[in-house]
């Protein structure tokens, strides 16, 4: 059984940064794409970042290229996210995810089956 907790969420000024991190418990998810999905108030749950099995590859939405920085610690089963020069848009609950089974790319899909965290929340003021 496969565990997912994010933390390091807030509330902080536009400019500002925040790093999230998600730690992961249960089986090693070592093999697998690991991601951050964000969903605004609102809206359809989006893609922010992804990073393949190896940390070889990472992706990037493109508003948030430059900005934010994806890493996993497999010693740890730990993912982050750098975010850095926050904007009002960025507004969302931030979600970790794995991919269920091991596909080799680095964007995550985001499917329903796949493991999930119960999300953290950044807010962003202008």
């Amino acid at each position: 059984q496969v565990q997912l907790k994010e933390s390091g969420g807030g509330v902080v000024q536009a400019g500002g940064s925040l790093r999230l991190s998600c730690i992961a418990s249960g089986d090693s998810l070592s093999t697998r794409t690991w991601g951050w999905i964000r969903q605004a108030p609102g809206k359809e749950r989006e893609v922010v970042a992804g990073i393949n099995w190896s940390g070889s590859s990472t992706t990037y939405t493109d508003s948030v290229k430059g900005r934010f920085t994806i890493s996993r610690d497999d010693a740890k089963n730990t993912l982050y996210l750098q975010m850095n020069n926050l904007k009002p848009e960025d507004t969302g609950v931030y979600y970790c995810n794995v991919e269920y089974q091991h596909y080799g790319g680095a964007w995550p899909r985001g499917a329903s089956y796949d493991f999930w965290g119960q999300g953290t929340q950044v807010v962003v003021s202008s």
